[in-house]
């Protein structure tokens, strides 16, 4: 799945090689592991008021400095690992943020424990991404219905930092819905897939 040229692209992807890396092998690629999705919800939450590039040249230091994004472990954390995370110039140093986090890991603990945090997902789209078959960049949406109940339904269940265009980009990057434009040639090899392997009726 790797365009040929800025011209096989979506817009947005570029300049930088690490944008277009993501753009090409990773963005709009459907994820199906729990840990793996509350990671990237995470960092979405973290881009709120940023750039995305800013949070892919830092996602290695986050990784480090998040004990490699284990919810189990971030679930344990108190006012010592906030300030030590607080004073870590290689991450986005947000108190808000930061503290969202370790509640965001409980709350993910808990979903995980009575259904998958990726089944709670993937059964918004009944376990395959949704395929708009946008046009332009003007066709792609900030937010949806779906990322507006998605978002409230998070909410409820204990998470912070996910409202509903935080929502709509992590459905975009983990493949929930197939944002690549159809002049994309990532569009085409993203059309079309099993589903999700597991996911229970």
């Amino acid at each position: 799945m790797i365009a040929d040229s800025e011209n096989d692209r979506c817009g947005w992807a570029g300049p930088d090689k690490i944008y277009l890396d993501y753009h090409d092998t990773e963005w709009g690629v459907p994820e199906y592991d729990s840990r793996a999705l509350w990671e990237k919800l995470i960092l979405d939450g973290f881009q709120a008021g940023l750039s995305w590039i800013t949070i892919l040249k830092k996602r290695d230091n986050f990784r480090d400095a998040f004990a490699g994004f284990d919810p189990h472990v971030i679930a344990t954390w108190g006012e010592p690992d906030v300030q030590r995370l607080l004073a870590d110039a290689g991450i986005i140093r947000h108190r808000g943020k930061i503290e969202a986090t370790i509640s965001n890991a409980r709350a993910w603990q808990a979903i995980e424990a009575r259904d998958g945090f990726d089944q709670f997902l993937w059964r918004y789209v009944d376990g395959r991404p949704l395929q708009p078959h946008r046009a332009t960049n003007a066709d792609v949406p900030a937010e949806t219905d779906l990322s507006k109940q998605i978002s409230k339904d998070l909410k409820k269940a204990g998470f912070k930092f996910c409202g509903p265009t935080i929502v709509y980009a992590f459905m975009q990057a983990t493949g929930m819905v197939n944002d690549h434009l159809v002049t994309c040639r990532c569009h085409a090899a993203l059309s079309s897939g099993p589903g999700h392997p597991r996911l229970r009726p």
